[in-house]
C-alpha cells in the first residue's frame, strides 16, 4: 500500500485544503482547483470556463498583468492552467522556500481578479486564436472536440463543446464575467492542495494568512447532468479535409464512478490498451494490421479515471488502415473485449496488467505536481484525498470474473456510439448521419 502523508482541513470560508509533505527534493507545488467546468455553463454562455482560465492570468488587485508569470518564472518555477468538463485548475511549481510567492499570487486572484473590458476583449481574441491554431486547423480536432460530445450525449450540459462558440464569446460582457467569477471562483467552491518540501504547521499558517479572509459566496447549484438510458446505437460520418488517414471513435455509456464496474473497466482497459503486450497492440496493430494508433479511457477525450465524473463514456479512438472501415475496426475492438468476456484472462496476462498499473502509478507519484493535482481532484470529486493511497489496491484487487462482467456489460454493440472521421476534399459535405 502507498503511504503518502495527508493533512486535511477546511478554512472558515469553506476553502478545502490538503497538504502532503515530501522532503526528497526542495520543490513544492501549489494546486488550486475550482468546481466549475464546461458542463456547468449555460446556453448562450458556452466557452466561459475556458475563457476564465485565460482571464485568471490577466492580473489581480495587487499583482498587475504579467506579474504572475514574472514572479514564478524568475524564481525558477513553472505554472499553467487547464479547463475540463467538470473543473478548472491552476498550479505553480517552485523552490520550496518560495511557497509564499505562489500562495500570495493564487489568493490575490481568488480575492480580486482584474475583470476589465480591455482584459476581456484581448482574452476573447486569445481564445479565438487558440481555437484556430489548436483545433480548427488540426486534423481530427474539430470532430473530437465539437462533434463527439454532440453525438455521445443527449443532455446539452454534456454535449456542447468545451471550447465554446465564437458567437457566445463575442456576446460576453465584463458584467457577465464578473458574475461568473463571483459565482464559481469563491473559496467555498475550490480546493487548495500543496505537495512537496513543506512544513505542515508553517504551510497551514500561510494558507490561513493568505486565504482565510476571502469571503465565501452562495454555493452554486450543480447542473443536471443526467442522461437518458441508451437504447440503440448511434453513428455519424465526419468528412475532415485536414485528415490524411481515417480515424474512428467508438464509445459506450460508462459505469458510476467508484462502483465495482468502474474499477473493473479500468482493469479491462489496461488489458486492452496498455503497452506492447496489450490485446489491441498485439491483435489489431500487429496482427490484423487494421489499426495504426489508438487511445482509450474512461472519459476520453477530456477526462480519465481520476477526473471522470458521472455521467461519462468509455471511448476508444483509432487511426486505422484505409483498407478497413471504421465500423469494422470498432467491431474488431469489441471482439477483443468479447474474448475476455467468453474466455477470461490468463493469470500471467493479468499479472502483467497489474504490474503495468502499479509501475505507472508509482512513477506518476514521484513528482509533487501530480501528487498535488491528484489530491485536489480526489478531494473535489470524491471528498476523499486518501484515495491517493487506496485506489491502486482497489484496482489490483479486481477479479477476473469482475473484468469479464465489465466486458459484457459495457462494451456492447447495442450501445455503441460511432464517430467515423474520414479524409475528404473540402467541398464534400462535412457530416453524414447513419
Amino acid at each position: 500500500m502507498l503511504h503518502i502523508p495527508i493533512e486535511r482541513f477546511t478554512l472558515g470560508n469553506g476553502l478545502r485544503v490538503v497538504l502532503s509533505p515530501d522532503h526528497s527534493v526542495p520543490v513544492v507545488t501549489v494546486y488550486v482547483i475550482y468546481d466549475v467546468g464546461a458542463r456547468a455553463e449555460q446556453r448562450g454562455r458556452t466557452g466561459f470556463a475556458h475563457l476564465f482560465e485565460h482571464m485568471m492570468f490577466q492580473g489581480s488587485e495587487n499583482a498587475p498583468k504579467g506579474t504572475h508569470f514574472r514572479l514564478v518564472e524568475s524564481n525558477g518555477g513553472s505554472l499553467n492552467g487547464s479547463t475540463h468538463p467538470d473543473y478548472t485548475d491552476y498550479f505553480e511549481v517552485l523552490p520550496s522556500n518560495k511557497l509564499p510567492v505562489a500562495l500570495w499570487l493564487e489568493s490575490d486572484r481568488m480575492r480580486a481578479l482584474a475583470i476589465t473590458e480591455e482584459n476581456l476583449a484581448n482574452q476573447k481574441e486569445a481564445v479565438k486564436q487558440e481555437r484556430r491554431l489548436s483545433f480548427d486547423n488540426q486534423p481530427y480536432a474539430t470532430a473530437i472536440v465539437d462533434r463527439w460530445p454532440e453525438l455521445a450525449f443527449r443532455n446539452w450540459q454534456n454535449s456542447h463543446s468545451i471550447i465554446g462558440s465564437f458567437e457566445d464569446l463575442e456576446a460576453a460582457t465584463a458584467d457577465d464575467a464578473a458574475a461568473f467569477f463571483r459565482t464559481y471562483y469563491a473559496p467555498n467552491n475550490a480546493v487548495l492542495s500543496i505537495a512537496g518540501d513543506l512544513d505542515v504547521a508553517e504551510a497551514r499558517r500561510l494558507v490561513e494568512a493568505y486565504f482565510g479572509d476571502i469571503p465565501p459566496q452562495p454555493q452554486p447549484p450543480r447542473p443536471d447532468l443526467s442522461e437518458p438510458e441508451a437504447t440503440e446505437p448511434r453513428s455519424l460520418v465526419y468528412h475532415d479535409p485536414l485528415a490524411k488517414v481515417p480515424a474512428v471513435v467508438a464509445g459506450y455509456p460508462g459505469p458510476q464512478r467508484r462502483s465495482p464496474g468502474f474499477n473493473a473497466l479500468v482493469m479491462l482497459d489496461i488489458l486492452l490498451t496498455a503497452g506492447d503486450s496489450s490485446r489491441f497492440y498485439q491483435n489489431l496493430v500487429k496482427g490484423r494490421k487494421s489499426v495504426i494508433q489508438y487511445e482509450a479511457n474512461l472519459g476520453w477525450p477530456f477526462s480519465g479515471p481520476v477526473d471522470y465524473r458521472d455521467p461519462g463514456m468509455y471511448a476508444m479512438y483509432f487511426l486505422y488502415n484505409p483498407q478497413f472501415t471504421g465500423e469494422e475496426v470498432a467491431v474488431q475492438a469489441e471482439q477483443e473485449a468479447a474474448r475476455i468476456r467468453d474466455e477470461g484472462v490468463p493469470e500471467e496476462e493479468l499479472a502483467r496488467a497489474r504490474t503495468f498499473l502499479r509501475a505507472s502509478r508509482i512513477r506518476q507519484l514521484q513528482g509533487s505536481r501530480v501528487r498535488a493535482a491528484l489530491l485536489g481532484q480526489y478531494e473535489l470529486i470524491d471528498h476523499a484525498p486518501e484515495l491517493i493511497n487506496t485506489e491502486l489496491n482497489e484496482y489490483l484487487a479486481v477479479s477476473v470474473d469482475a473484468i469479464r462482467d465489465a466486458a459484457a456489460r459495457y462494451i456492447s454493440p447495442e450501445k455503441r456510439i460511432l464517430l467515423d472521421i474520414v479524409p475528404s476534399q473540402a467541398e464534400e459535405p462535412s457530416e453524414v448521419a447513419r
